[in-house]
């Protein structure tokens, strides 16, 4: 078993009355190495000024774990299967509907992964998908929610690129 921590601060400032709902939403998320990240609700949800729009908001951390739990896995996939990889870039896109039940929720997260092979072994498409298949049953955070997840990123290879 393992388990993760997290500390979320926030106090109302002193000229919020804060029963009106005229309260900024900034806080803090820290963890335990030392980071700590400013975060706030999303300004769709709640607007500026009681949102920070340069804030972290629940939603992106939550695609943001989605994409880096994926990432992870597949990186550690293909380095157990030898092929060497130079860079994954993914600009993941999660969308808030209403779900089965009516609530909103972030139903789904696209990953659109775009990664850079290079190495004596060259990847096929199949090994790529393969890997991120593999990727996604292994993913901790994938196991955990109910967002449907799909990858749609491509990749190359560049045979100089770990020269």
């Amino acid at each position: 078993m393992s388990e993760y921590q997290a500390r979320i601060r926030w106090n109302r400032q002193a000229e919020e009355r804060f029963v009106d709902s005229r309260y900024s939403r900034a806080h803090t998320w820290e963890f335990d190495g030392g980071a700590t990240v400013p975060a706030s609700s999303a300004p769709s949800s709640v607007p500026l000024p009681y949102s920070k729009a340069d804030h972290v908001d629940p939603e992106e951390a939550l695609v943001a774990a989605i994409s880096s739990c994926h990432m992870l896995t597949f990186l550690y996939l293909a380095a157990k299967e030898r092929f060497v990889v130079d860079s994954y870039d993914d600009l993941a896109l999660g969308t808030m509907t209403r779900n089965a039940r009516g609530r909103l929720a972030v139903t789904s997260a696209r990953l659109a992964p775009r990664i850079v092979f290079s190495g004596a072994r060259v990847p096929t498409e199949t090994d790529v998908e393969r890997l991120h298949h593999a990727a996604h049953e292994e993913c901790f955070i994938a196991n955990s929610v109910l967002t449907e997840i799909s990858v749609a990123g491509d990749w190359t290879y560049h045979p100089d690129a770990s020269a």
